[in-house]
């Protein structure tokens, strides 16, 4: 069996946890299977490299920044090989390069083309774990780029199905993907299955169990996820097309604080003024999530939008630069806001939900700003304060911890 694994930044993050999971390896190993390991940097190692570029140039270039950041990963691969060689087990390192991970040429933001396998297939041959450097890969000009925060599970993902293994399983800190965050939400269940498209709302939603992009590969090319924790034997959770359990309503309750609110006010309104700004911001690779049109009035509409903060200054940068070309009278941003969601898709066939949620929200004198829905997602903009308590008020009045 072809098995590839991916631990997260705190199951390497020390020398014990590195040791704790080259034991994990090497018994998968020697129960006959062929074993591809995928690693993040260690612990803080990427936050310490980011602090470091700052100390030495408050607005590195994207390209340098990569080159400096593919180094922790490469740390990490290095020093599981060594510990592999200790337990008698071979194994090898590899970065991108060697690999040969073909990306985008975005730095910092780049997509995954295409993985040639024939390195890894010749190390597996000669009956070596494959120990491969995650969150990185090489654009067309041989520089190295990076996937962006999470796009370790992104790697293992995209392994798994270029090699076509039998199982892809994602170590972390948790024992697999809860009802909610439990240091939110204390008594979060923990789910034995669920489907792509619930995991990927949460992903995408704030849930920090796995990349979103990682489920989205994974739903494509119908790899079968398992999502464990490298600190125990628990049976972790089974991400998959479809769960042989009957559906939940509600599969689970996602924050995320790292959100910011854009408000472009009195836009002409004409047709075509709304693809001008989002295809702007498209074209600088800025992603937009809940966006809210208002009614006209005096033949202007106000549009606001939704994006991760860590995007904020670029779209300031772009809305300032754009600002007469749209036609825009002023803007506001609000970064004291969070988003908070529930996602099941047991929603698609009950009426109601959206109710519960509004009543947890009245339960809790929580004022609701703007309002998202889809066939299996509820998103609601809040105050950045109000994000935990109402997580934990959406869990209790959907009694998850008791489904």
């Amino acid at each position: 069996m072809l098995i590839v694994q991916k631990y997260g930044g705190s199951s390497v993050a020390n020398a014990q946890r590195v040791l704790n999971v080259a034991n994990r390896i090497a018994k998968t190993y020697r129960a006959d299977n062929q074993v591809i390991v995928v690693l993040s940097a260690q612990g803080d190692t990427t936050d310490d490299l980011i602090a470091k570029a700052k100390e030495i140039n408050p607005n590195p270039s994207k390209r340098e920044m990569d080159m400096l950041l593919t180094t922790g990963e490469q740390q990490s691969v290095a020093l599981m090989a060594m510990a592999l060689e200790t337990l008698g087990v071979p194994a090898v390192s590899l970065n991108a390069s060697q690999v040969k991970m073909h990306t985008s040429r975005d730095y910092g933001v780049a997509r995954i083309n295409k993985i040639d396998t024939n390195r890894i297939e010749s190390e597996l041959y000669r009956r070596n774990v494959v120990i491969i450097t995650g969150f990185q890969g090489v654009n067309r000009y041989d520089d190295l780029t990076t996937l962006g925060r999470g796009g370790s599970d992104t790697t293992a993902v995209a392994i798994a199905a270029a090699t076509h293994a039998d199982k892809c399983e994602i170590y972390t800190d948790v024992d697999g993907v809860y009802t909610a965050d439990p240091r939110v939400v204390p008594d979060a269940r923990k789910l034995d299955q669920i489907t792509y498209s619930e995991m990927l709302e949460l992903a995408s939603l704030g849930a920090k169990v796995l990349h979103n992009r990682s489920v989205e590969m994974a739903k494509k090319y119908h790899v079968e996820l398992v999502v464990r924790s490298s600190l125990n034997e628990s049976e972790g959770t089974i991400v998959k097309e479809e769960t042989e359990v009957e559906k939940m309503l509600i599969s689970g309750v996602a924050g995320d604080d790292n959100v910011a609110r854009v408000s472009l006010l009195k836009i002409t309104d004409k047709p075509g003024k709304a693809f001008e700004v989002f295809n702007t911001l498209a074209k600088n690779k800025i992603n937009v999530d809940i966006i809210i049109q208002s009614v006209a009035t005096d033949g202007k509409r106000n549009i606001s939008f939704s994006i991760d903060k860590d995007s904020l200054d670029d779209v300031k940068k772009i809305v300032n630069a754009n600002l007469n070309i749209w036609g825009v009278a002023g803007v506001e941003y609000e970064e004291n806001i969070a988003k908070v969601s529930v996602v099941g898709a047991g929603m698609v066939s009950n009426s109601g939900v959206a109710s519960k949620v509004f009543e947890a929200m009245y339960d809790a004198n929580i004022n609701i700003n703007i309002i998202s829905t889809s066939e299996i997602k509820i998103s609601i903009l809040i105050e950045k304060d109000d994000m935990k308590r109402a997580m934990r008020a959406i869990h209790d009045k959907f009694n998850l911890s008791n489904n």
